[in-house]
């Protein structure tokens, strides 16, 4: 047996053994009601295992961490059954981003695939999340009522009718209105107790969706939000509340640990009315078990490689939470496949694969994503330079610079024994199918929304460039004046604060997404195709591909 699978047999065998007690007859009227809560969060489309698993505590040397593979559909909806058995109350839930910024086989689909195994999972509910809004309102609600989409059609193996679960969403309001998107709660009754489940996302999501996505939507503050349902709640006799967030935190212990826990999360949960009882979180891929003003707040880590299992006792008489506790549970790939999950993505995976397989050419390496010191990764220098290629020509934009923001590229291009790499390799690091638009800048117009890559100086957004183009910062500087204007090029000549430029930009920046309004400013823009096709192209063209320096962007402040 596996080191993990030692780790999971014990943690399987403590919660089973704490299902069986629960499942023993009750003679006493007073005896309080077991309820247990199974949540996930930050799915993202993940129906196969991640290719980066899950690190975890090592076994062998509680003072080391080990990656561990880990997810996938047909696991995780086996460990539901698991948990679930023996259990007289259960509840299927999540805290967000079930879907969006996912893999080729669920992301070709409009992510149909996962709102199918979700629901086929018994997911009984579902906070929004950012993601559910990448591609706008009118999708997300195709998402809950079903339907072909506006564009695409009916491209699956079967009909797309719907999520059979719920889409909650308490501070996501129609403009104008006091009307939300989607029920703000739904309430639950376990043995005539009834339990509140509240559903929304961060206030921050219109900051980090297109421009076009947030259009016709407000996004309002998560605990004010909250507390303004506690009244209507009590009024319907609910006294048993918990929170599903798509705002989380970061912590510095293990998955079931939570030795300090910094982020939004944190000051959201103080804030919240003390009738609330559970907080179930996510946004920030962490997994934690917290007390945070005395009410427990959890986190599953991303992808689908835990599922959090979380044990309550619900008093008869007063019908409050007398208790909670948690466990995240590893999906461990020693558990048996789901048969339903398995037809699922065998169906959709026949559809997929004259696409996903498509050879893209080769690269000597894996190309990473992660940054170095001044924020630039081998991965964003070849996608820049990729934009770059396929909009230098006249006709096709005539583009000197590219630029792309760093949050829309998800996972480094994986690498084969043989070197090869595919389209569903390429889809993955930038699933969200940006068009490449080419607009005129001036230099000056350049800087300013360099400047606006420190809007958030904690963590600050740094943009990926083409080749030739290149500067240096100082993050120690004040606002506005972070890019040395000096230090400004393009193949080697100063850039010019009055001169224009032809710069290539998804379009979801060139709207102002992430914050980066100056290239709001951006004139006469041509559209051109999706960055993942940019990319594709870049690699047949320039096979065997290896990594380039990353030297285009200078930390002075190193």
């Amino acid at each position: 047996m596996s080191r993990l699978s030692r780790v999971f047999a014990a943690c399987l065998l403590a919660a089973l053994s704490a299902a069986a007690l629960a499942a023993l007859p009750v003679h006493a009227e007073d005896e309080p009601v077991s309820l247990r809560i199974l949540a996930i969060n930050d799915f993202h489309g993940n129906l196969k295992p991640p290719a980066s698993g899950i690190r975890i505590a090592d076994p062998a040397d509680p003072t080391k961490s080990t990656v561990v593979p880990a997810g996938g559909a047909e696991h995780m909806a086996s460990l539901i059954k698991l948990l679930s058995d023996g259990q007289p109350n259960t509840i299927f839930v999540a805290a967000g981003d079930l879907i969006g910024a996912s893999p080729f086989l669920s992301a070709m689909f409009h992510d149909e695939p996962t709102i199918q195994s979700m629901s086929k999972m018994g997911l009984a509910l579902s906070a929004v999340g950012n993601h559910e809004f990448d591609e706008g309102k009118a999708e997300l609600l195709r998402m809950q009522n079903g339907g072909c989409h506006p564009t695409d059609g009916c491209r699956g193996p079967e009909p797309f009718t719907g999520a059979q679960f719920h889409y909650l969403a308490a501070s996501t309001f129609i403009a104008g209105t006091d009307k939300t998107i989607f029920p703000p709660y739904e309430i639950h009754t376990f043995e005539d107790i009834p339990v509140a489940f509240i559903g929304l996302t961060l206030k921050g999501t219109a900051g980090i969706i297109s421009p076009a996505s947030a259009a016709g939507l407000e996004f309002r503050n998560e605990a004010e939000s909250i507390n303004a349902l506690i009244p209507e709640l009590k009024a319907k006799g609910v006294q048993a509340i918990v929170v599903l967030i798509h705002e989380g935190g970061w912590p510095s212990g293990g998955m079931n640990e939570c030795p300090g826990l910094s982020g939004p999360i944190v000051d959201i949960v103080k804030d919240l009315d003390s009738a609330v009882d559970i907080v179930i979180s996510g946004h920030t891929h962490q997994a934690y078990v917290c007390t945070i003003d005395k009410r427990l707040v959890t986190s599953g880590d991303k992808f689908g490689t835990l599922v959090t299992a979380i044990d309550v006792k619900l008093d008869r008489t007063t019908r409050d939470v007398i208790s909670a506790t948690a466990t995240n549970m590893v999906v461990d790939g020693s558990l048996p496949k789901d048969g339903a999950q398995t037809a699922l993505i065998e169906a959709y995976e026949k559809v997929a694969a004259p696409i996903a397989n498509r050879p893209a050419g080769t690269i000597t390496q894996v190309l990473s994503r992660l940054p170095n010191a001044a924020g630039e990764s081998v991965l964003g220098d070849v996608i820049a330079d990729a934009q770059l290629a396929m909009t230098s020509a006249a006709d096709k934009g005539g583009a000197v610079i590219a630029m792309t923001n760093p949050g829309g590229i998800r996972t480094d291009l994986a690498r084969r024994d043989d070197g090869t790499v595919t389209f569903a390799d390429v889809f993955a690091s930038q699933p969200f199918r940006n068009q490449l638009t080419t607009v005129t800048l001036t230099g000056a117009e350049i800087k300013a929304a360099l400047e606006q890559q420190w809007l958030d100086p904690a963590r600050p957004r740094i943009l990926q460039i083409s080749r030739g183009f290149s500067y240096a910062f100082d993050p120690k500087q004040p606002a506005g004046s972070r890019v040395d204007a000096a230090s400004m090029t393009l193949n080697g000549t100063a850039i010019d604060p009055a001169a224009s430029y032809r710069v290539t930009l998804n379009n979801y920046l060139a709207l102002g997404g992430d914050g980066f309004t100056a290239f709001k400013s951006g004139r006469d823009p041509l559209t051109g195709v999706y960055d993942d096709e940019a990319l594709f192209a870049y690699l047949k063209a320039n096979s065997p591909l290896g990594p380039p320096p990353r030297d285009r962007i200078v930390n002075k402040a190193q």
